[in-house]
């Protein structure tokens, strides 16, 4: 399989902090990768360190960041380059202006229960706003505003990553934003 000829498609993956976003993403971007499609994966953490380095995680900020988020991404795709993003994107709008600015675009939620996500917990978000060390976290003390109509939906307690991967490659497909291998 390859891209279409044109601009790329983008997939952004959204849920919970430690839902398996990230996880899906890699796993995706490694089965993209065996078809011969070489995506790059935007992920927030990485792309906070560069575009907010002190961080507040403010709506304001949020606002910025997502807007810089997916301004790069739809830069990416439109020069052919697949695009992942990785990335919570806690409100609605912050997805539909990606969905609005890259027109091959797939939205992914990793429905996780928040009890998992906090007992997952790796960057220890979760036990910071426990603490009140952290006073903004998507799901406790920020709305996180699940898709209305994504996708794919990857229950990120219960099914394997990369067969959820197999199923977004598969809805790629559906919606003709890939093409067979061999064919131009």
């Amino acid at each position: 399989m390859e891209t279409k000829k044109g601009k790329a498609f983008a997939i952004w993956v959204t849920g919970l902090p430690a839902s398996g976003k990230s996880t899906l993403a890699a796993s995706l971007q490694s089965q993209l990768a065996e078809k011969g499609i070489a995506a790059a994966v935007l992920e927030s953490d990485a792309l906070r360190k560069i575009f907010t380095p002190h961080p507040h995680y403010d709506d304001a900020e949020r606002e910025d960041f997502y807007r810089q988020m997916v301004f790069v991404g739809a830069l990416l795709t439109q020069f052919g380059t697949p695009v992942i993003f990785d990335a919570t994107a806690n409100r609605r709008r912050y997805r539909d202006l990606a969905r609005q600015q890259v027109p091959q675009f797939l939205e992914v939620y990793v429905d996780s229960p928040l009890e998992i996500c906090a007992a997952r917990d790796p960057k220890g978000i979760y036990r910071r706003a426990r603490a009140d060390a952290a006073n903004t976290v998507p799901g406790l003390q920020a709305p996180y505003e699940p898709p209305v109509m994504p996708d794919v939906v990857f229950r990120g307690d219960q099914e394997p990553p990369e067969s959820a991967a197999r199923r977004v490659i598969a809805k790629l497909a559906e919606k003709g934003y890939l093409s067979p291998a061999g064919s131009h």
